[in-house]
């Protein structure tokens, strides 16, 4: 690859977080910490050894190492996938790649425009309406106001807003703010196209349109994409190199189909079936809390019916207050997506409620499976964030199965109690 054609360079980034505690917890400490590296131009001297981004440890530790001596070049024209588990380090080193944040040690080099779609509103006031949302992000990225206006009618007809153009995006759905957001980041000619997991909140039909417009742009445009997902289909479907992070590190960059084939021989030996929180760090918000989801089964063979024990927190009465799960295959597709009214507006007590859930006549095959969930009100308003792959399983082959007699046609049937 010569320098030439490299658009994106990014050498021994790291990023140090410090757990709990802003600045150093003294004044003398913060003073001494800006003589050394703002005037000196030494190393911080309370920048310890930080251990490892590992979510699994349960030690106490002062420092960690989000991400920890990253290397890659990306050249002009290329769709980098980068793929790796929940809290591997992908949306910081986006973070760092966009500049919203900057990193510990190391250097981010890059030749042209930029543009970032990496959560839900990124970028957008939400009292201004969607049309001058358009131009201030525009504005952003250092375009004219002739040029945001030659792409502004392509922008809003790709995202499907016109009808709320001019309402403010506060106003917006999850959905159609992400619609808007992904349409404004392509449209407006980056060089850079950066795309993190929020493309996972728009429906099916958009996510197809959004993964062929990324095509467009690098293969017809000339433009690099750097896209994380879940979703392996799409990362197969779109990139044609792939990086696989773990911990914080690079764990191998290679071409999209290696590096999917590894991840997915990653994941399959990593099964969670139990999720527990306190109350205090429960997913959820001051009206509801999940407290556990579970899978019951010892073990689970091809045609067994599937077992599901959810605990939940409510505070609050006389609401619709609802859980919603979606079941996904080792390659990211979506199996199954549902979702259970706890309590009503007449019902809903503050109580702990348990749920229990049998899922029957789901023709899955042997492999890997991973369950995403979130609590809501009215299935409209998202209490808290999404928990990505809370609970994990492997289905064993059934030998004595009649695949031929089962598959496609039986429809999945979802028996619950609440008590």
């Amino acid at each position: 690859m010569s320098e030439k054609d490299v658009i994106l360079k990014v050498e021994n980034v790291s990023k140090l977080y410090r757990l709990g505690t802003v600045g150093t917890g003294t004044f003398g400490g913060d003073v001494q910490r800006f003589w050394k590296t703002k005037i000196l131009g030494q190393d911080d001297p309370f920048m310890k050894i930080g251990q490892t981004n590992d979510r699994t440890s349960k030690e106490k530790i002062d420092f960690v190492w989000a991400l920890q001596d990253i290397n890659f070049e990306v050249k002009r024209g290329e769709v980098l996938g980068i793929i790796g588990k929940n809290g591997a380090g992908k949306s910081t080193l986006l973070k760092l790649l966009s500049r919203i944040t900057s990193p510990t040690t190391g250097s981010i080099k890059s030749a042209g425009r930029m543009a970032s779609l990496l959560e839900v509103g990124t970028g957008f006031h939400p009292e201004l309406t969607g049309r001058e949302n358009i131009f201030l992000n525009g504005a952003i990225m250092g375009m004219t106001k002739i040029e945001i206006q030659k792409k502004f009618d392509e922008i809003v007809d790709f995202s499907g807003c016109e009808l709320y153009i001019d309402t403010p995006t506060k106003r917006y759905s999850s959905g159609m703010t992400v619609r808007l957001g992904f349409a404004v980041a392509a449209f407006l000619d980056p060089e850079i196209l950066v795309v993190d997991e929020v493309l996972a909140v728009g429906d099916a039909e958009f996510q197809k349109k959004a993964i062929g417009k990324m095509k467009e742009v690098s293969q017809g445009g000339g433009r690099t994409v750097l896209f994380v997902s879940h979703n392996m289909e799409a990362v197969l479907n779109l990139c044609n190199r792939g990086m696989l992070i773990e911990n914080g590190q690079v764990q191998q960059i290679g071409e999209a189909s290696e590096i999917v084939h590894k991840y997915l021989n990653l994941n399959t030996s990593s099964v969670n079936k139990d999720a527990k929180w306190s109350i205090d760090v429960a997913p959820g918000d001051s009206r509801a809390k999940l407290l556990q989801i579970k899978i019951e089964n010892n073990e689970i063979v091809e045609g067994d019916d599937i077992f599901l024990n959810i605990i939940i927190q409510s505070f609050i009465s006389n609401q619709l207050l609802d859980f919603t799960f979606r079941l996904y295959n080792v390659k990211g597709d979506l199996i199954l997506e549902d979702f259970i009214i706890i309590g009503d507006i007449q019902t809903l007590q503050v109580k702990i409620y348990e749920l229990n859930l049998s899922i029957t006549k789901l023709p899955l095959i042997s492999g890997f499976y991973y369950i995403d969930c979130w609590l809501g009100l009215g299935n409209v308003e998202l209490l808290g964030k999404k928990i990505m792959e809370a609970v994990s399983f492997n289905i064993m082959p059934n030998k004595k199965l009649n695949r031929l007699s089962s598959a496609g046609v039986l429809v999945p049937f979802i028996e619950k109690t609440i008590k």
